[in-house]
């Protein structure tokens, strides 16, 4: 789309481009599937065939698999390529229709070449020279923005096909950073290497690279998505031990059941990842021990404006990974109704072991657990920002926001806002004990959330609550006049210090309801836009 003009603009179409990237990721499965294929006979040739010529043809064939796999690294990056550059093309769309509807509104015209001026069927105004001059500032940003964004992906695919015909990967120098090393170090290693390097480190250390805080969300991305067949592998393999046990006893049959929830867990979020609509998702984590962890973005953060990190509270797990990440989704669709025009990410950060039960999200230890991995997390969110610091906002839901809260009193959080809804208290009684100006820190809790009526731990010791189901009708049989919860003073209650925005009566889990004004609040919160 070299030298787009106004006309050119209005007739884009990104989804074209984020279909065009989903066929090269899904150029990247097939060619998954081939590499099983190739190990599959591999295994029946060793099983039926030896001598040197067996030995040979086993040594083709791994090279053969190798050099498939070697590529994917690539084929994945094509789609985030493509998919980035429809999503920055339907940010310049949005502005210029902002643009062309206050042409509209103003008594202006615009002509089909983008050229603004007084209409003279219309009566002029004081006010029609200010309107020509915005307006035609507004078109021209999004030209810019258009252009700016189609040189960029043209260099990146121009690169990417000198890599094919070169060769995809090359092996990296020896040393990688050690496990105390900082995000910024890692970035600056990272910085350091050439793209066919680090195409090698994502193909061959995909485990390293993927949970590496200060590596880019895109090559992250790249080495999550390469380890997603493992992961179901092992998860079938673990399957099986269990099943071999006949019969199976409670741990067997406790077993199945978390590896079956796990497996359903992880296909829809393969199914999520493959979804040519809405915003590109990125992989940046996922495990499957225990009860399952992802880390995932709905859109670029390392590129975009404003970057959302919500924490998720008791029970969240990878069994409903699609359903948290809807909800940052939820978010991220109010931003872009209220800021067309501008780039926001939002994470789902699910990286801790939430509890699943009442007396477990009684107490503070998991929270506590969590707190460094996610204090990581987000310096590797700085680190790896290209251009100007985006605004990061920290958000927690229900058990999440004590994470948070713990965190930015233990750890320290880069963020610029933290925004807690449902919280059953954030481990400190007033917002300025965060490490942020408490104008910063924002609460909002429903009129018939029962969390409200939550009281500290050792008055639970006192109440038959173990075994009662998750927030349930244990909590509202407290009482007392204070706004003392179980971690500490309510953040919504004035006396925190911090600042509070309206909610619905939506219960616990309707923050991100449509109708709910807590949606609007936390999205005008992302932009920076109380």
């Amino acid at each position: 789309m070299e030298g787009i003009g106004y006309r050119e603009l209005w007739a884009a179409d990104p989804g074209a481009w984020r279909a065009a990237g989903a066929a090269w990721r899904e150029t990247s499965a097939l060619v998954e599937r081939r590499a099983r294929e190739l190990t599959a006979g591999a295994a029946t040739l060793r099983d039926a065939w030896s001598g040197r010529a067996a030995g040979a043809a086993d040594a083709r064939l791994g090279g053969l698999r190798s050099d498939l796999l070697a590529g994917r690294p690539g084929l994945i990056e094509a789609d985030q390529v493509l998919a980035e550059f429809g999503g920055r093309l339907a940010a310049a769309k949005a502005r210029l229709g902002t643009a062309v509807a206050l042409a509209d509104r103003s008594g202006v015209r615009v002509d089909r070449r983008g050229q603004v001026s007084a209409d003279p069927s219309r009566p002029a105004t004081a006010g029609t020279g200010r309107v020509v001059t915005e307006v035609a500032a507004g078109i021209g940003a999004a030209l810019d923005a258009a252009r700016s964004a189609d040189r960029e992906a043209a260099g990146r695919l121009a690169e990417l096909a000198g890599a094919a015909a070169a060769g995809w990967v090359s092996p990296p120098p020896p040393g990688r950073p050690g496990a105390d090393a900082t995000p910024a170090a890692v970035r600056a290693w990272w910085t350091g290497l050439s793209p066919a390097q680090r195409r090698w480190l994502v193909a061959y250390e995909s485990e390293r690279v993927g949970r590496l805080d200060g590596v880019p969300a895109a090559a992250r991305d790249q080495a999550n998505r390469l380890l997603l067949g493992q992961h179901r592998e092992d998860l079938l393999a673990e399957r099986r031990r269990l099943l071999d046990r006949v019969p199976p006893g409670p741990l067997e049959l406790a077993g199945l059941r978390r590896v079956e929830a796990a497996l359903a867990g992880l296909d829809a979020l393969a199914g999520r990842l493959a979804a040519p609509e809405g915003p590109r998702a990125y992989l940046l984590s996922v495990a499957t021990h225990g009860e399952g962890r992802a880390v995932v973005a709905l859109g670029n953060p390392d590129r975009s404006g404003q970057v959302l990190t919500y924490v998720p509270g008791m029970t969240a797990g990878l069994d409903d990974v699609t359903g948290e990440l809807s909800r940052a989704g939820r978010v991220l669709s109010r931003c872009t109704d209220l800021a067309p025009g501008e780039e926001t990410a939002a994470v789902l950060w699910l990286d801790y072991d939430a509890p699943d039960f009442l007396h477990e999200a009684a107490w503070p230890g998991q929270a506590g657990d969590a707190g460094p991995a996610l204090h990581r997390f987000q310096e590797g969110l700085r680190a790896t920002h290209e251009g100007p610091d985006a605004r990061q906002t920290v958000l927690g839901h229900s058990y999440g926001s004590l994470v948070v809260g713990t965190a930015a009193r233990n750890q320290g959080l880069a963020a610029d806002a933290l925004v807690f809804v449902g919280s059953p208290g954030v481990g400190v009684d007033h917002a300025r004990d965060l490490g942020l100006p408490p104008g910063q820190v924002w609460a909002s809790t429903a009129p018939d959330d029962v969390i409200r009526l939550a009281r500290p731990p050792e008055e639970l010791l006192r109440r038959p609550l173990l075994g009662a189901s998750p927030i349930g009708v244990a909590v509202a049989l407290l009482d007392g006049p204070d706004r003392e919860l179980w971690f500490g003073r309510d953040p919504s209650d004035p006396g925190f210090g911090g600042r509070t925005f309206p909610s619905g009566r939506y219960g616990h889990t309707g923050y991100w309801e449509p109708g709910n004004p807590a949606l609007d609040g936390m999205a005008r919160l992302v932009l920076g836009r109380p």
